[in-house]
């Protein structure tokens, strides 16, 4: 799944997009299972599945929902891409397998409580509290489908590939001329022609012309009223019945959107997200954790940036970003030198503080009061 941002496909350069990044995410990003049911409610074919924690909810799963199959597709849930060809901690290959019925709760077993590393996670990786199983479908046809926002247009751009399954990035570089581009003028919203284009990029081989017509405009629908900033399907397919279906899930929701996208935002899982991120928002303080050992309290993103700047320049490495803002309280400066002093990498803390922007005298209190109720500061 996440793939890298599908921003990076749209830019000149592709070559840091499926590159792991630690950054700050300024986004909603949901399982794959939550995002396949919101499809669902809008009218878009998926894979029939459940999700699953525990061996007792796979045995439920089993024989409420699957009991005729023979087979069933077992994902492991994590926010993060490249789960197929990745490597649990535990010595297990791949974080998705096709497993017999009476296989399953021994391979799920496995990946339950585990930490799972691919290529997107970092060496960390990220651990697995659900799989999630769905129906093993006959796929005669994979291609590839997104719809992310573009800063060229200034709006909604619709991404295809009549070749999918895999890296979107590698299929970019093999075959560029496969990658197609469909901009969707905002104010207008997408429109017959626009959707064909988008159709006859992806070039379906047996499904109905129209029947993928009208998927493609409900996945717009979608994107839209949920205030999503990527919508990413990889692959979107053709059964050997003849039917169109999102056999994937990627989506991601603009957090500034989280005041009417209430139900939505009830799905996020901290549990997979960085926890010194997680209590700094909390905080109402702004911070992206990075691999140095100078941790960095300013105020003013750009002083931020610079301050980072300097300490590289000087031959240092920046531990974080972290601006305070300019409204901060004395529990905020509190608050963001627990959170610096949680890094194990951190030997040292520079604190640049502009007083145009924020009253020194509060963040000298601050800092009093942190050092007095953290003996590691």
């Amino acid at each position: 799944m996440v793939r890298a941002l599908v921003r990076g496909l749209i830019s000149k350069s592709l070559s840091v997009a499926g590159k792991w990044q630690q950054q700050q995410l300024r986004r909603l990003n949901i399982h794959e299972y939550q995002g396949s049911d919101l499809m669902a409610k809008y009218g878009i074919n998926v894979p029939k599945g459940v999700a699953a924690g525990s061996v007792e909810e796979i045995q439920k799963a089993i024989k409420d929902v699957f009991p005729q199959e023979k087979e069933l597709v077992v994902k492991s849930q994590i926010l993060a891409g490249g789960r197929g060809l990745g490597t649990f901690k535990s010595g297990l290959k791949g974080g998705v397998h096709i497993v017999k019925v009476d296989e399953i709760e021994g391979i799920a077993g496995k990946m339950l409580g585990q930490i799972l590393v691919t290529k997107q996670t970092g060496p960390q990786g990220k651990i697995v509290s659900k799989v999630y199983l769905c129906e093993k479908l006959s796929l005669v046809n994979e291609m590839y489908f997104a719809i992310t926002l573009d800063r060229t247009t200034a709006g909604p751009l619709i991404i295809a590939c009549r070749k999918g399954g895999t890296s979107i990035e590698d299929l970019a570089e093999k075959f560029p001329d496969m990658i197609i581009k469909v901009p969707i003028d905002v104010f207008k919203g997408i429109t017959d022609e626009d959707a064909a284009k988008v159709v006859d990029g992806l070039v379906p081989k047996h499904v109905d012309r129209n029947d993928c017509i009208e998927q493609v405009k409900k996945l717009y629908k979608l994107f839209c009223e949920c205030d999503c900033t990527l919508l990413e399907i990889n692959p979107i397919a053709e059964t050997s019945d003849n039917q169109p279906v999102a056999a994937d899930a990627k989506l991601n929701f603009d957090d500034n959107a989280a005041y009417r996208q209430k139900d939505i935002f009830t799905l996020r899982d901290s549990s997979q997200e960085d926890p010194r991120e997680v209590a700094a928002a909390k905080a109402d303080l702004n911070y992206i954790g990075l691999d140095g050992e100078i941790g960095c309290m300013v105020n003013g993103a750009g002083l931020a940036m610079a301050t980072m700047d300097i300490i590289k320049l000087h031959g240092g490495t920046p531990a974080n970003f972290l601006d305070v803002g300019g409204n901060a309280s004395e529990d905020q400066v509190v608050e963001a030198f627990k959170i610096l002093t949680s890094d194990e990498k951190v030997k040292a803390i520079l604190v640049n503080i502009f007083g145009g922007i924020m009253k020194c005298d509060v963040l000298a209190s601050g800092i009093v009061n942190a050092a007095k109720q953290h003996h590691n500061v």
